[in-house]
């Protein structure tokens, strides 16, 4: 596989560092309030490439993604609804989880919260690891990293040393790139603030230190395969992930940065005061399918911006239903052998798909293959050179399709979830057929239509009436 560098700002080819397996680390949610479309567009470009890296790769997976429970946001947060800081974030992590869920992304082997005491005594020995290599101060009961202690700060963000503020602080937990200059590591506390005091003074960990400590901590030795995130995290959090990692061991700390790009709404940014920021409920509550915004959000190359509207949800819808059409077609096929010429087709799609996945997450390139094989293969069955032997070969390949994509398998569920009780679709279907036995077409077409305006379709074929969501 070959795969973006966002440090060497290169195409670079992919191996782990220690065998087969990639050691991942994902800047999950700051978790005050319920993540956002924009914020799935990262996780599921994230589980796309996990998928890609497991199911073309063939690579074995050790992925973590991380709940930032403590920050200036979630102390804020949690102090305005009264609530401590633990129970403030674990709704908004339950949601994340209800949300990630429903959008069919994988569940990742390790899931760390800011907050949980190893992780905060990882990050205290972190800091104090600084300390011992010179690249720490304290001023007013907080830690800060001295950035003009690493010479190489500012490498992934290719940030003008001359710009670079060494010596001004900064204890806000994100800040622009005109203000590079020394972070906090740890914080004194303000009254009535969460505090914790694990051999670095008390206070409470800032938002950079807390990454750099749980991916190591969780994945072993530097440096690690692949850290990935939205491309808004590149500075100041991974430049500082990078500083504190690095300064702490003398070791690389991530061999390949991967970042997707931003998420427009309408061709603008998400702003709460544009009214533009959707979250999973929003799309669902105006009547699209989880799948269909899936499907959006993977559609387009990752490295490009991705402009969501809702006319371009109707379109998902309708991709997805050419897809499952032409799958309903395949499954209803009967008679015929093996046709060499298919078989040949459906391989070369594969491999081609492959490919595309394998040069970068090419996913709209990989979606064109998947497209271009729906449509030679319906002229196909249209000429009668498709037979039923040829199913299960064409299946196998919609399933490795779906492996490294996770659409079809979230529609699959949404479908054999009916809008209406099953047992009222299969008195509807029977009261149809004894219709039309008794030449009562009216009747049946009552019927058809009584469970359309429901939100079942009836589809009549060689092997009998089958349903299928509006």
């Amino acid at each position: 596989m070959r795969l973006y560098n966002t440090l060497t700002r290169q195409v670079e080819p992919f191996v782990p560092v220690r065998d087969n397996t990639v050691r991942m680390y994902t800047c999950g949610l700051t978790v005050y309030a319920r993540g956002h479309i924009g914020n799935f567009r990262t996780f599921v470009g994230v589980d796309v490439l996990r998928r890609a890296l497991k199911y073309v790769g063939g690579f074995k997976m050790h992925h973590v993604m991380n709940f930032t429970d403590v920050d200036d946001k979630t102390i804020t947060g949690a102090e305005k609804a009264g609530l401590p800081l633990r129970e403030y974030t674990d709704q908004y992590i339950k949601a994340f989880r209800e949300d990630a869920l429903a959008l069919g992304i994988e569940p990742v082997e390790d899931t760390p919260r800011a907050t949980d005491p190893e992780n905060l005594q990882a990050m205290a020995d972190m800091i104090n690891q600084l300390g011992e290599h010179g690249h720490t101060y304290q001023s007013d009961g907080s830690t800060y990293f001295k950035i003009s202690t690493l010479p190489s700060y500012g490498k992934l963000a290719r940030l003008d040393h001359e710009g670079i503020q060494a010596g001004a602080r900064v204890d806000s937990d994100e800040y622009d790139k005109e203000n590079a200059r020394d972070f906090v590591l740890w914080k004194a506390t303000r009254p009535g603030e969460p505090t914790w005091d694990c051999g670095c003074g008390p206070g409470r960990p800032g938002w950079h230190i807390e990454c750099s400590a749980m991916a190591l901590r969780l994945l072993g030795e530097s440096p690690i395969d692949i850290h990935t995130g939205g491309v808004d995290l590149v500075f100041p959090h991974h430049e500082n992930e990078i500083a504190q990692s690095e300064g702490a061991t003398g070791k690389e700390f991530s061999k390949f940065w991967f970042h997707i790009e931003h998420l427009l709404v309408d061709n603008q940014k998400m702003s709460k005061s544009v009214g533009n920021v959707y979250t999973v409920q929003d799309v669902l509550d105006r009547g699209f399918r989880l799948s269909a915004l899936r499907y959006i959000l993977l559609s387009a190359y990752y490295r490009k911006q991705l402009n969501f509207t809702w006319v371009g949800l109707e379109q998902a819808e309708e991709a997805l239903r050419r897809i499952t059409d032409f799958l309903g077609r395949v499954g209803a096929l009967s008679g015929g052998g093996v046709h060499p010429e298919v078989t040949a087709r459906v391989i070369a799609a594969v491999e081609a798909f492959d490919a595309a996945l394998a040069d970068d997450l090419n996913t709209a390139a990989g979606l064109g293959e998947l497209f271009d094989l729906i449509r030679a293969l319906n002229i196909a069955m249209d000429n009668k050179q498709v037979g039923e032997a040829d199913a299960a070969g064409i299946k196998a390949a919609f399933d490795h399709f779906d492996q490294v994509l996770g659409v079809l398998s979230l529609r699959h569920a949404e479908e054999a979830t009916p809008p209406i009780p099953q047992a009222e679709i299969d008195a509807g279907i029977q009261a149809r057929q004894d219709a039309r036995r008794r030449r009562d077409f009216a009747e049946a077409d009552r019927i058809r239509q009584e469970l359309l305006d429901k939100g079942v379709i009836l589809e009549d074929g060689p092997k009998g009436t089958r349903w299928k969501r509006k």
